[in-house]
């Protein structure tokens, strides 16, 4: 049930990480800037977002130094990958970025879950995958 209980938390701090990437590209789009340069500016302000959230809410592990510099590190790997993912979409087949951002996260989705909980939650948290911090 633990997983489940994470899985749903993740979820909504995944949409609400989500909807601020989604805004801040899709403004940048709208005042003509790049959608690298939306890509850079959501990372910036998600990643701290989305780390306080997964390690009060989500995880409910300590927001240590190292888990920031994983977690920061582990969701700069989005950057390319989101870039990939517009190219193809807004480059290549010609949707607006304010389409192609929700449907580039929705893809990254589970690598992200994946790559959050190595992130945040430490090693001695888990056995056996069960989550240990708290019952």
């Amino acid at each position: 049930m633990k997983t489940l209980d994470t899985a749903a938390r993740y979820t909504i701090v995944g949409l609400i990480c989500a909807v601020v990437h989604t805004a801040i590209v899709a403004a940048a789009g709208h005042r003509h800037l790049h959608y690298m340069f939306g890509c850079l500016l959501s990372y910036c302000v998600v990643v701290v977002l989305g780390f306080a959230l997964h390690t009060a809410f989500t995880f409910r592990s300590p927001p240590t130094n190292a888990a920031f510099r994983r977690y920061a590190m582990s969701m700069a790997a989005n950057y390319p990958l989101t870039l990939v993912l517009l190219f193809v979409m807004c480059d290549l087949v010609g949707l607006p970025t304010i389409s192609a951002a929700p449907i580039a996260t929705g893809l990254l989705f589970i690598w992200n879950f994946v790559a959050t909980r190595w992130a945040v939650a430490s090693r001695a948290q888990f056995s056996g995958g069960i989550y240990k911090g708290h019952t």
